[in-house]
Order: structure tokens, then sequence, then C-alpha cells
């Protein structure tokens, strides 16, 4: 059976939505699940568009095995030779170069001629073949493409060198039978497109990018790229989760398979959310949290007779478990170490001895011990051994007739440090503390709590966007049973990441 390969541009693409900026941590934590769910290319960011970015790619370069690091770049020498810095220790790599194609772009964005933009693409890739075996060329906006001006820049990449030829619907502007006709277009017109795999880029504005996508690789495509969750530019990316499951669900139809460990899906989609602070909806297919819930008296019914009548796959397929009630406050650490492989971490012994002392914190808090607590448990706890700053306590009072007030307790080093405010609810009125300990002041862009399991005891994380000025902005995290308290420990992680990208900058890099 034929196999699409699945491109993931959840660090390059998915992070272009307005709010997503990742750090270079935050990348790396999110490439390595990639890497367990099993895609085969993980672009990783652009790498001349800033030295975070570039850090970033090369960064996960060096870390990653496993999947192919890709970079992207503009046909532009300086951008081709940022993307070979970047991935000069990669094990497998591949540049992604691209120039617009449509009419309207070389008119009024690149203000070239056909003629101009054919031969900047040829060149652009004859530079990049003395350091890439693997490359990919995407002509921008190909649904708007003239088709035989299309099929000729086609051709005429793959004799300059380009393996993977990626057709772009960059505006969501196609509709699934015109983007499969373009599909079956190229391969009856370009000559020489059996020495390339066809690969897509659907965009999501008309709400068509996986079945547009769908409709390709029915159509002959055999590279898919996606984001974890479908985040991206505007109404984001087609989501690689439904790509992925479509394929599977319906292998009869579509006769094909992927490299994809569903059952790592619902890690992988949990992880993007939390760290780049986007919820996913309850009603979104495969990964919200109402896609295998049902509440129709008739389906109830459905199910519990025979599962297959409402249901087309199964909760365990995409990683969900259906006894989440794992630990409490009597198990022991190789109860604890052994469920914590099963989710995939591997501690050494002084780590889970860390997380064994705040899991019994939370036990004594909580009747039941999910999944996703250790998982978040986990996350803020391995932050808890780098961050300078460190929450030590909080005391909230909220008066009838008067403002909040909060007095707040932080530990830099050996040192604990507090202050007190008042503020408009209880969590501002600790932020302001926290900026009277710290002197980051900030302001709050988003702010988003959410529980991560289900009860009155469940455990919340707050999620966060803090600019502190001067092109600071920030990305949050932090968890507790407590709100007020995970939106502290929130705040706390904004001021932590704030002092690394601080000292980043003024190193240089």
């Amino acid at each position: 059976m034929d196999k699409v390969r699945i491109f993931d541009t959840t660090l390059r693409d998915g992070e272009q939505a307005p709010g997503a900026a990742l750090d270079s941590e935050g990348k790396l934590e999110i490439a390595r699940q990639l890497v367990r769910l099993g895609v085969d290319i993980i672009e990783a960011g652009f790498p001349v568009s800033s030295p975070e970015d570039f850090r970033s790619v090369n960064l996960i370069g060096k870390e990653i095995k496993g999947a192919t690091i890709c970079g992207l770049s503009r046909c532009v020498q300086k951008d081709i030779d940022a993307v070979k810095d970047a991935l000069l220790s990669a094990e497998r790599k591949r540049i992604h170069l691209f120039i617009a194609t449509s009419p309207i772009h070389m008119e009024f964005k690149l203000k070239k001629s056909p003629e101009d933009v054919l031969s900047i693409a040829i060149e652009a890739i004859k530079y990049a073949r003395q350091f890439f075996d693997d490359i990919q060329f995407s002509p921008e906006d190909a649904s708007r493409s003239e088709p035989e001006f299309l099929y000729r820049v086609i051709e005429e990449v793959i004799k300059a060198g380009a393996t993977t030829i990626n057709i772009p619907d960059t505006v969501g502007y196609a509709v699934p039978e015109q983007f499969a006709n373009l599909i079956k277009g190229i391969l009856d017109h370009v000559p020489n497109i059996n020495k390339a795999i066809i690969s897509v880029h659907c965009h999501n504005d008309l709400g068509l990018a996986v079945a547009n996508s769908l409709a390709a690789v029915k159509a002959g495509a055999r590279q898919v790229e996606c984001t974890i969750n479908g985040i991206g530019e505007r109404a984001g990316n087609a989501a690689m989760e439904e790509i992925v499951m479509a394929l599977k669900v319906r292998k009869d139809f579509y006769q094909v398979d992927t490299n994809v460990n569903t059952k790592e899906i619902i890690r992988a989609s949990r992880l993007v959310s939390r760290l780049t602070g986007f919820v996913v909806a309850p009603n979104k297919a495969i990964v919200g949290k109402n896609a295998f819930r049902h509440e129709s008296g008739i389906h109830q019914d459905g199910v519990l007779k025979y599962r297959q009548t409402y249901e087309i796959m199964a909760p365990e397929d995409v990683g969900l478990d259906k006894n989440e009630l794992v630990l409490g406050k009597h198990s022991g650490r190789h109860a604890l170490g052994e469920r914590l492989r099963q989710l995939g971490f591997d501690l050494s012994n002084e780590e889970l001895e860390q997380v064994f002392v705040e899991f019994k914190k939370l036990a004594d808090k909580k009747k039941e011990v999910f999944d996703e607590d250790l998982i978040a448990l986990v996350e803020s706890t391995m932050r808890m051994d780098v961050e300078k700053w460190q929450l030590v306590g909080i005391e909230v009072s909220i008066p009838m007739d008067g403002l909040p007030n909060a007095k707040v307790i932080l530990r830099h080093g050996k040192k604990e440090f507090s202050a007190e405010s008042e503020g408009d609810g209880p969590v501002d009125a600790c932020y302001k503390a926290i900026d009277k300990i710290t002197g980051y002041p900030g302001v709050l862009l988003n702010y988003n709590i959410q529980a991560i399991t289900s009860g009155k005891d469940a455990l919340g994380e707050a999620s966060i966007t803090v600019d502190f000025g001067q092109e600071r902005v920030i990305n949050a995290h932090g968890s507790s049973t407590d709100v007020v308290e995970a939106s502290v420990k929130a705040y706390v992680n904004a001021i932590n990441k704030l002092g690394v990208k601080t000292a980043e900058k003024k190193k240089g890099v």
C-alpha cells in the first residue's frame, strides 16, 4: 500500500498564528513529541526571519533524530545560507524554497514578470543543491496560478534539483474537486514529475483545508503538510489529526497509509494547546473533549449495545485511555514511575523523586489523579528545577466592600521576597505584587483558564500571554487545583522566560 508522508509545519506555519509564538525550548518539546507521533518531516522554522527562529531550527536539528528536519527559505541566497547553517548538525535535513507564481502575487507583491520568477526559482535551487540533496519547492499561491505557467515552473525546478514539489492553496481559495484536478493536471502535463513527490499545503479560510488535502491524496499527492490542531495563519492549516485519522478509518477508500502512531495524537494535541495557549474547541474533530462523548439517549443506547453503531473509531486509537484514574495518595514511587514511563517520560531517579514529592502534595488535594494531572505535574516540576523565581506562597483577602488584596512570596536562589498589592480581582492583585518583587511589570494580553481533568477538584491550567515591552511578548502556563495559584504560577513562568530572553538578547543570540 502507498505511503503518504506527513510533513508537520506546526513549528513554522502553525506558529505564525497571531498569539502563538513559541520559544526554542517549547519548540524542542513539541518536536520530540512529533517524533513520538511518527511524522516524517518537521518544518522547524524560518531561520533567516529572526535570531530566535535560527536558534530553534539549529537546536532541533542538533537534538532531534528519527525525522527529517526542514527549514523554510525564500529564493534568496542569504535565506538559503541561513538554513544551511541552522541545519549543519541535523541527521536528516531538507530545505523548503518558495516563490509566488500566481499573476496577482507576481504583479503586486513581487513586481516581477513570470520569466523573472522562473529564473529566480531555478537559480535558487541550483545554489541550494550545493548543500542539500533533499530540496522541496513551493510555487506559492499555486491554486490561483495559471496552469500552463505552473506546469512549466515545476518541470524546470525538477530539472534544477527539486525532489519534492509542494502545491500550496495559500489563501484557502480552492475547493476539493478543483484542487484534485490541479494535482491530476500536474501529473498529466509535467513530463518529469515522476522524479519528484507531489505535496500539498492547504489553508482553511473556507473550512476546506482537510477536504482539499484528502482530495489531493486521492488524485495522487503523496505528502501532506499539516499542523497539530490545525493551527496556523488566519483560519489555520489542514489539521494533522483529521488527515491521519481520515486516511486510517477510510483506508478502504484512499488506499494509502501513514507512518503516524495515532495513539500519540491526543498527547500531541494537548501539548501544542498548552504551549501556544490555544484552547481546542470541545466539538473539534478527533481531539475535542466531546469527540467521543454521547449525550443523546438513542446514541447512548446504541453505543452500549454495540459501540460501532455511533463510533467509527475507538478512543484508544487516538490515545484516550478509558481508565483515566491511575494513582492516588496511597500510591508509591514504583507505581508512579511505571505510569510515567507508560506516558512517555524517561526520568532519572532524582527527577522521579522531585515529581513524587509534588505528586503527594497533589494527591492530598485530589481524590482522583488522572493521566492529564501527571503530565502537567511532570512538566511543571521540571520547570521548577530550572526557574530562577519560584512561588513560595500566596495570601488573598477579598473584602465585601473593597478591592481584593494579595500577598505573594517568591524565592530567588536562597532568598525569599514578599510584596502586597490591591487589584481589580485576586489574580490582578497577585500580578501587581509580583511586579513589585521582580521589577518586570507586564501587560496581560490574553488569559485563559481551563480544567485539565473532570470533577470539582480538577487540576486547572492557566495560559497567559504577557507583553513586557520592547517586543518581548511571552506565552506562559501554570497549573494547580486552585485557579489563583495556577494563574500566579503562569505569571512567574512568564517572568522566568523573560529572564532567559533578556539574557539571550544581551548575548546577541
